[in-house]
């Protein structure tokens, strides 16, 4: 007798089943996951709204590069929602976001719009610090359980997952054209709603799974990427033509339209991906149907009997540490070993890397969100600056997937070490702030890209070293400890140096002419002098915190020449191999009820 192959999970399932099938699997949850993180980078267009804010409520710049450090601070510091994480699942941090970006964005439109009377500052503080503390956990909820779906895949998921961030400012910026044309306002309320409604609508496509190996995985993500690359080069298309060309309405709609419709491209991937891994199920039961089967008792029972558990693996013999257990700080494992929260934070690559992103980041980060003063005091148009914004966006997302499917290439096939390529990621980042320093002609084009590009290759890079160097056990917290870097380094390089040295340049203009600064007048700066100490100080601190990294690279060297990635690949190929015996028995199982009637 044949098994029916048809009958035994081998015909096609109907639309339904088969809807729901990818509804559940691997894949439409990383597309799910591109979606949160395409509007989770609305901190990154405070450039663009900025100004609105100055002129509304009256802001020097010093209280407007508070306002962006407390930006920075809500969206870097996102232990809580680390924390949260790693004891609910990650629908419950989602939804805590959804709630506190809606709330804390909702309330700075009332307040530009004059719908509730004028705030004090620390109330603005508070409200934008919460509004973008909702990206941090848009990350946690999302990313950090995308990384550890695909933990042999890390380098990449960080790239794509972070590219899209990057890319969020100028895709929420196509779609604000469409919907408000060039009122500023709106914008605020648009990056108030629009990331909440994502969040809210894939909560419970977002979740841990089962790490099961595919050899081609990587090659999925590669397609990801691809779309990913278009959709980054017609809204570069759509820049250019919107900065040459006075788009009408239409026109806004018809590119905003494009936008979206790349963002939903990659479901033809999910799809297919979903149809292939039915196809080698079907393919796996038919090898099944083409056993012939006796009919003796004794064969029939023999191959009937339920099979063998596969082996279980080796027990650790260890007492189970807590991560929050002070007597096992100075007793870390091997890099690349689950370390504690007290280990990894305790620890001397943590704080080398610590001080190294402060000092990189913070320098990039200055310059992106003092885009719109630089470009005012420089003597741009305002057409120009709004394009500076979204080149850092566009360029933001390139630094971000080249640093996480780079890294990734290379450090398999050369064992390049991610450390040594974060030194040189912000050495390049020098040239960017000396252009911005000294003026050059049309040098802010080139810094906007420089300094984007920058400033997204350090985060995934970022992230897959500590994720690599401290293991995925504690990783929604650890990784959330990282991204604190970036708001010490911009409070120290945009607060204290960058405002505090254009207030006093623009003082002394004011001084000069002989006025006097009124109640609610904008203290503006004009001139090369207003920015030049401030990125000269910048650029001294990024070459510091590059030779700084020299430190990890040395102390990392050798754990980077070995197979960091062993311990995944084995459990990924024990679960594929698991799932196969799965489907077998399932198969075998129905085929024998089938022949004994």
């Amino acid at each position: 007798m044949v098994f029916a192959a048809a009958n035994s999970g081998g015909e096609w399932p109907s639309m339904r089943s088969f809807t729901v099938l990818v509804l559940k699997g691997r894949w439409f949850m990383v597309f799910a996951t591109t979606l949160i993180m395409s509007a989770a980078g609305a901190t990154y267009m405070f450039g663009l709204y900025s100004k609105e804010l100055k002129r509304s409520l009256g802001y020097d710049q010093t209280t407007l590069n508070l306002l962006s450090f407390f930006k920075d601070l809500g969206a870097n510091v996102g232990v809580l929602s680390g924390l949260i994480n790693e004891v609910t699942p990650p629908w419950v941090v989602l939804s805590i976001g959804a709630v506190l970006n809606f709330f804390g964005y909702f309330m700075i439109w009332l307040a530009v719009t004059e719908k509730i009377s004028t705030p004090k500052v620390w109330h603005m503080c508070l409200y934008i610090c919460i509004g973008a503390n909702s990206q941090s956990f848009a990350n946690t909820g999302a990313l950090v359980t995308c990384v550890k779906n695909f933990p042999e895949s890390r380098g990449a998921v960080l790239g794509l997952l972070k590219g899209f961030v990057g890319l969020s400012g100028a895709i929420i910026t196509q779609i604000f054209h469409a919907i408000y044309k060039n009122d500023t306002r709106s914008l605020i309320l648009l990056i108030g709603w629009l990331p909440a409604a994502i969040s809210i609508a894939f909560l419970r496509t977002i979740r841990i799974m089962k790490v099961v190996r595919h050899a081609h995985e990587l090659k999925v993500f590669y397609n990801f990427l691809y779309v990913s690359l278009g959709l980054a080069g017609f809204i570069m298309v759509a820049i250019i033509l919107q900065k040459k060309f006075d788009f009408r309405r239409g026109e806004f709609v018809a590119s905003a339209a494009v936008v979206v419709g790349l963002l939903f491209l990659p479901m033809s991937i999910v799809v297919r991906e979903e149809i292939n891994l039915w196809r080698r199920k079907k393919q796996l039961v038919d090898n099944i149907s083409e056993l012939k089967i006796t009919t003796e008792p004794a064969a029939v029972a023999a191959t009937t009997a339920p099979p063998p558990p596969p082996p279980s693996p080796p027990v650790e013999n260890h007492k189970k540490i807590s991560c929050w257990n002070p007597k096992s700080i100075f007793g870390p494992p091997a890099r690349g070993e689950d370390y504690t929260i007290l280990q990894a934070l305790f620890s001397l690559d943590m704080l080398v890397l610590f001080l190294a992103t402060i000092c990189g980041v913070g320098g990039t980060l200055t310059a992106i969100d003092n885009l719109g003063q630089i470009g005012s005091s420089l003597r741009y148009p305002d057409k120009s600056i709004s394009t500076f914004v979204s080149l850092v966006s566009i360029w933001n997302y390139l630094g971000r997937v080249v640093a996480g499917f780079g890294s990734e290439h290379i450090l398999k096939k050369f064992k390049f070490p991610r450390t040594l390529m974060l030194t040189l990621i912000l050495l390049l980042s020098c040239i960017g702030h000396l252009l911005i320093a000294f003026d050059v002609p049309n040098g802010l084009y080139f810094a906007s890209v420089i300094i984007g590009f920058c400033f997204g290759a350090q985060w995934p890079l970022l992230f897959a070293i500590i994720s690599e160097l401290f293991g995925l056990k504690y990783y929604s917290t650890l990784y959330n400890f990282g991204s604190v870097a970036s708001p010490i380094g911009s409070y120290l390089l945009n607060v204290r140096v960058a405002g505090h040295l254009y207030d006093m340049e623009a003082e002394k203009q004011l001084r000069a002419t002989g006025r006097q600064r009124g109640p609610g007048d904008d203290l503006d700066c004009v001139g090369v002098e207003c920015f030049k100490l401030a990125f000269i100080i910048i650029t001294l601190v990024t070459v510091f915190g590059a030779m700084v990294s020299l430190i990890l690279v040395f102390r990392t060297r050798k754990f980077y020449q070995s197979d960091i990635y062993k311990k995944f690949r084995e459990e990924g190929e024990r679960a594929a191999a698991a799932e196969e015996e799965m489907v077998v028995a399932e198969a075998a199982g129905k085929g024998h009820a089938q022949n004994s009637k």
